[in-house]
């Protein structure tokens, strides 16, 4: 196996990776918060439903990029890089933006005296990285010359 060299990835392959690793870490910040009369209660993304499932897809194609792009011995599929990861992403961000858009949100009070209830800081990294990765997705997909699944 050669060693991983970062400099030869390219900016798709990098983005690519980079929003897999945000995805990571946003699992462990806070997915749901509330907060009122000084107390502060929150959800990490584990805890948040089914949105840890988006969020491990997202994750599982920063690593194929990795991976393949390292020279490790890959198992062959009868689809190609740019279908996977592509794939994975955009079913991953299609579960996350479903959860962002499921979880209740609101506030009640006045004068600055109440509680605010919502998606947490964690849930809107997870959102924006597997956006942006599901956009570079599919400029690797696009540029690999791949066809569909469903038009071989």
């Amino acid at each position: 196996m050669a060693a991983f060299d970062w400099k030869k990835l390219s900016t798709t392959d990098r983005v690519i990776s980079i929003t897999g690793l945000l995805a990571l870490i946003s699992l462990f910040l806070p997915w749901y918060s509330w907060s009122g009369d000084g107390y502060s209660v929150s959800a990490g993304g584990f805890s948040s439903g089914y949105g840890w499932l988006g969020a491990l897809l997202v994750v599982i194609a920063g690593v194929y990029v990795v991976m393949l792009r390292s020279g490790s011995n890959m198992p062959k599929t009868s689809y190609g890089p740019g279908v996977i990861v592509f794939g994975a992403s955009l079913i991953g961000t299609i579960i996350i933006v479903l959860r962002w858009a499921t979880l209740p949100r609101g506030s009640y009070g006045a004068d600055g005296v109440g509680f605010h209830y919502g998606p947490g800081f964690g849930l809107i990294l997870a959102l924006i990285a597997s956006i942006v990765q599901a956009f570079f997705a599919l400029r690797m997909f696009r540029s690999s010359g791949e066809a569909l699944p469903w038009a071989k």
